[in-house]
């Protein structure tokens, strides 16, 4: 994967709210806790639909950084900004929403309308309500934002050994998926339904999200900047690709669940298993096209 030196970022993209950050609406996020002491807390759809929010999994600590001048630091007069997280997801996240800017009304029939993320640290206050960094990045359907701990990356290195520099997009990515079904009203539909268990809504919504985010993968070098004129990305290889799938499996329910301890539950799934996920990532990679990301109107998840 590189990045496009010449590439002009649009900061107005992402808000740097450092610790603490936001201001609180609705109630706070309650958070689950049946998986044990090593991913810590997840947040489900179950909460998502009555004002929580949309989750990938895992716990995080705060890396203490506060808020910055994004539009200084993520300049292009900067060589140097690249070296700088804030600035590298600032990228993904133009990208993805580039891309979804393109694609989005060839499935709805609408313009599609962009988002925020927001970087937090420690806590962070949401239309969903109130949330720390043990919740892992989400995405608030009431507000309509998403929202990530940066450090968030170091615990998907140490605890679940994904360490790939391709591991940041896919989560960025999958949760933009969750904010393509808001649109939609993938969400709002998905609440009628089981929201833990092997083919729940809960599971066929995350593992649309992960399909989402290989969609976006597949085009993410015919993306532009703020400009319209140069490239985000110059190139993404075979090898990025890889180390999102193997994101997608560490990440899994069967996979966590096994690294708990408490041996497999598909009772309680809510995510999908590992195979599941790199498989409709893959899909969505593959064929380059969401709408073969219907995991709502399939038998074989």
């Amino acid at each position: 994967m590189e990045l496009n030196d010449r590439a002009e970022l649009d900061t107005s993209q992402v808000n740097d709210l450092g610790r603490g950050g936001g201001s609180s609406r609705g109630i706070p996020i309650p958070l689950p806790t049946g998986r044990g002491g090593l991913v810590g807390l997840v947040i489900t759809v179950l909460v998502a639909l009555v004002g929580g929010g949309i989750g990938l999994n895992a716990a995080t600590n705060d890396d203490g950084a506060g808020g910055e001048d994004l539009g200084q630091a993520c300049s292009r007069d900067n060589p140097d900004r690249f070296e700088n997280v804030k600035c590298r997801n600032l990228l993904y996240v133009n990208s993805i929403q580039d891309y979804w800017k393109q694609e989005y009304p060839a499935i709805s029939g609408r313009q599609y309308e962009p988002t925020d993320t927001n970087y937090f640290g420690q806590a962070v206050s949401t239309g969903c309500g109130s949330a720390d960094s043990g919740v892992g990045p989400f995405y608030c359907p009431a507000d309509k934002q998403v929202y990530i701990d940066l450090s968030f990356y170091d615990e998907l290195a140490s605890r679940f050994g994904a360490d790939g520099e391709f591991a940041a997009p896919y989560v960025l990515a999958h949760e933009y998926g969750h904010h393509i079904q808001n649109l939609l009203g993938t969400n709002e539909r998905a609440g009628q339904g089981d929201q833990t268990g092997p083919e729940s809504a809960s599971v066929r919504l995350e593992l649309q999200a992960d399909c989402y985010a290989g969609a976006w993968a597949r085009h993410a070098t015919e993306s532009k900047d703020k400009s319209g004129q140069e490239a985000l990305f110059t190139s993404i290889t075979e090898s990025d690709i890889k180390e999102a799938v193997e994101t997608a499996e560490a990440i899994g329910d069967d996979t966590i669940q096994q690294r708990s301890g408490r041996g497999i539950n598909p009772d309680q799934f809510t995510h999908g298993t590992s195979e599941q996920r790199q498989r409709w990532f893959r899909q969505g990679y593959d064929r380059g096209d969401p709408q073969v990301c219907d995991t709502f109107g399939t038998s074989r998840l």
